[in-house]
C-alpha cells in the first residue's frame, strides 16, 4: 500500500541574520491512509515545522515529500495552495472561527476558494453534513460567541472537513479546553478517524496522545521513538468512566 504521506531524508533550515537554526534534520517517514497520528516533543524539538512541512505551509530545505502521491515539495506557491484547499484540512487550538457569521457560513468559507465552483445550494448541505459529523446538527445557525469552547471547536473540525480532504492536520487542539471537554473532541477525532480519516495532530500532552494510534516522539529536529500506542484509551468510555466518578462523588 502506498503511503498517504511519504517523506525522504527531509530538512529544514531557518536563517536569521548570520545564525542557522535547524528546525528538521534528515527525517524520512510514512504514514498510511486511515492512521491516527501524534507528533510530540518539546518547544525547539521540530515538531512544529513538521506539521507546517506536513501542510503544506512551509517548504523543506532539502529532502522529500510526497502526499498522496505527488511531490509537493517541488510544486509552486500557487499549486501548494490548491494543495492545502484540496487535500488537508486544519484544526487550530485558538479555533480561528469568524465571530459575526454562523457555525454554517464558517464551515463554508474554504469552498469559497475551491478553483472548482461549488453552487450555494452544494455549499450549505456540504457544511450541514460536516456539522453534523461533528455533533453539532442543531447549531447551525447560532454564532460563535453562542457556543462554548468545545462547540466552536467542532466547528472548527467541520470547517476543516467541509471540502473532504485526504488529510486532517490538527495544532494542539484541545489546547484551549478542560479536561472533559478535551476528551469531547479526542472523541470526535476518534470517530472522524473509524469513518477512515487520517489525522496527524501536534500535541505536547502525554493523555491526549494516549488516544491516538501512534506516538512520533522528536528532540533537536530529529525522530527518536515512532510507537504503536499499546493501551489506546477510548473517548467514550473515559467520558463514562468521567460520568461514574462524578456521580459517586455526587452520592458521597
Amino acid at each position: 500500500m502506498q503511503p498517504l504521506i511519504k517523506i525522504e531524508e527531509l530538512s529544514k533550515t531557518y536563517v536569521t541574520g548570520e545564525v542557522e537554526v535547524k528546525a528538521v534534520r534528515a527525517v524520512s517517514l510514512d504514514i498510511l491512509a486511515g492512521d491516527f497520528v501524534a507528533i510530540m516533543g518539546s518547544s525547539g524539538s521540530g515538531k512544529s515545522t513538521m506539521m507546517n512541512t506536513l501542510g503544506c505551509l512551509d517548504r523543506p530545505s532539502s529532502g522529500r515529500y510526497f502526499l498522496d502521491g505527488i511531490d509537493v515539495s517541488k510544486l509552486d506557491r500557487d499549486e501548494l495552495a490548491d494543495i492545502r484547499n484540496e487535500k488537508i484540512g486544519f484544526v487550530f487550538q485558538g479555533f480561528n472561527l469568524l465571530t459575526r457569521t454562523s457555525a454554517l457560513e464558517n464551515v463554508e468559507l474554504p469552498m469559497l476558494y475551491a478553483r472548482k465552483h461549488i453552487s450555494a445550494r452544494e455549499q450549505r448541505e456540504r457544511a450541514v453534513h460536516a456539522l453534523k459529523l461533528v455533533g453539532l446538527g442543531d447549531r447551525v445557525e447560532h454564532y460563535s460567541n453562542q457556543l462554548s469552547g468545545g462547540q466552536q471547536q467542532r466547528v472548527a473540525i467541520a470547517r476543516a472537513l467541509v471540502n473532504n480532504p485526504s488529510l486532517l492536520i490538527a495544532d494542539e487542539p484541545t489546547g484551549n479546553l478542560d479536561s472533559r471537554t478535551s476528551i469531547e473532541i479526542m472523541g470526535v477525532f476518534q470517530g472522524l478517524n473509524a469513518r477512515g480519516i487520517t489525522v496527524v495532530m501536534v500535541t505536547h500532552e502525554l493523555d491526549i496522545a494516549s488516544y491516538t494510534k501512534r506516538n512520533i516522539v522528536m528532540r533537536d529536529g530529529k525522530i527518536v521513538s515512532d510507537t504503536t500506542v499499546p493501551k489506546r484509551l477510548n473517548a467514550e468510555e473515559e467520558l463514562r468512566r468521567l460520568d461514574a466518578a462524578h456521580e459517586a462523588v455526587q452520592l458521597a
